[in-house]
């Protein structure tokens, strides 16, 4: 029978929880810093004993309910190191001795995009995350993650939510910060609005500085064309379409892309390009052709190719790369090849990159798991690995991005 034990955290998880041995084997506990003790009792419940004395005082008054973040604790080194081993981890678990750079933390209150839970509770309408490890909402009324104009919007969404949503209904809204201010859509909102909620919809939404609303998928009010720009280029942001997280994220990706560029580099492949975050930069030296499956978003990197000015021939086609991927004949042709896929990585696409001729691979990934396993295809290829960068654009999460270059 289990009893009740006083543990000392020994170090933290890859999830971010503290790691001790106890009686029983392994335990992670959420919310524990190593060298805290901490009372582990019978039932498995767990207490903080004696807490460390760098514990951070949390910046947000919903942590600890709030699923959305879970590091905010930590103290800055302490959290600077755990995300740069979970990226030196998982480069270590393929056998490779990656040279993992310090993380490139990105700014509280930078991110652009949110997708919020929507709840009626009685005639209260509730706007937020979930709980951590529940299914109920936390009523958001601060977020130290978010762009500010997203937050501040909180009042007037729930408003709109009396209007858009049915009280029957719990649903999902999308908030995402562009450059002629939010785009905000309803999911599970009502179908064919009536005049006059529309037109109260649309008061509301000029208060709110947002430039589309969109209710169960019906444009209700287009104020402004929602776009991001990006290298001066104005890209259209199709409702769900993916996005880089945070924008000065973006920056220092795109940055360290052009730095591999080789100085006579004429022509560049990006695979899983959506909507072309790397694609126009790139072209402003070289030309591009880019790849991806989803037919909005290359749709809408040739609507804005069309559009802009001063850029090297652009070509972007219709490809899955995962059922498809470039063959090395196709491959051969590129200077410079990037490749930001999905978290499943680019297992195939890494072997035929490996048997062409192409002589810069920059790789970009949001898990480091398959970025590692993708890399040590490359490198039994023939190709040399740079120092690893992690960026932080997923703060406060155990969520990191990692971009490294490959040359031969």
């Amino acid at each position: 029978m289990a009893e009740d034990e006083l543990v000392t955290i020994e170090k933290l998880g890859a999830q971010g929880d503290g790691l001790v041995a106890t009686a029983s084997g392994h335990r992670f506990i959420s919310g524990a810093l190593p060298g805290e003790r901490w009372h582990i009792a019978a039932d498995g419940a767990s207490e903080l004993v004696e807490a460390s004395a760098e514990r951070a005082a949390p910046v947000c008054r919903h942590y600890g309910t709030c699923g959305g973040c879970m590091a905010q604790h930590m103290p800055d080194a302490l959290y600077s190191d755990w995300k740069r081993s979970i990226v030196a981890d998982a480069f270590a678990h393929r056998g490779l001795a990656a040279d993992v750079q310090p993380v490139v933390r990105m700014p509280l209150r930078s991110r652009r995009r949110a997708f919020l839970g929507v709840e009626w509770h009685g005639s209260r309408v509730t706007i937020g995350f979930r709980e951590e490890g529940r299914h109920d909402l936390v009523d958001m009324l601060e977020c130290p993650v978010l762009e500010p104009e997203i937050v501040a919007a909180l009042p007037v969404l729930r408003d709109m939510t009396r209007i858009a949503m049915p009280e029957t209904k719990s649903g999902r809204l999308i908030v995402t910060h562009v450059a002629a201010g939010l785009d905000v859509s309803f999911d599970n909102g009502v179908k064919m609005l009536e005049s006059d909620a529309r037109a109260k919809l649309a008061k509301l939404a000029a208060a709110a500085r947002i430039a589309r609303l969109t209710v169960a998928g019906d444009p209700v009010v287009m104020r402004a064309e929602p776009q991001i720009i990006v290298s001066g280029v104005a890209i259209d942001t199709p409702q769900g379409i993916f996005l880089q997280a945070v924008e000065a994220a973006e920056r220092a990706m795109i940055d360290m892309i052009l730095a591999a560029v080789p100085k006579k580099a004429r022509a560049a492949a990006d695979l899983f390009s959506g909507i072309g975050t790397f694609t126009f930069p790139l072209a402003a030296r070289l030309k591009v052709s880019a790849f991806d499956s989803d037919k909005r978003a290359i749709a809408v990197l040739q609507a804005a190719a069309k559009r802009a000015t001063g850029l090297k021939p652009i070509e972007a086609k219709v490809r899955d790369l995962f059922r498809e991927p470039l063959s090395p004949r196709e491959l051969d042709g590129f200077d410079i090849v990037v490749f930001d896929p999905p978290r499943a990585g680019a297992n195939e696409q890494a072997e035929r990159l490996g048997r062409s001729k192409v002589p810069v691979v920059v790789a970009i990934s949001c898990a480091p798991s398959t970025l590692a396993r993708d890399a040590k295809t490359l490198i039994e290829a023939g190709f040399k690995m740079s120092p690893v960068t992690p960026i932080d654009q997923f703060i406060f999460s155990p969520h990191i991005e990692a971009v490294t270059v490959f040359t031969r």
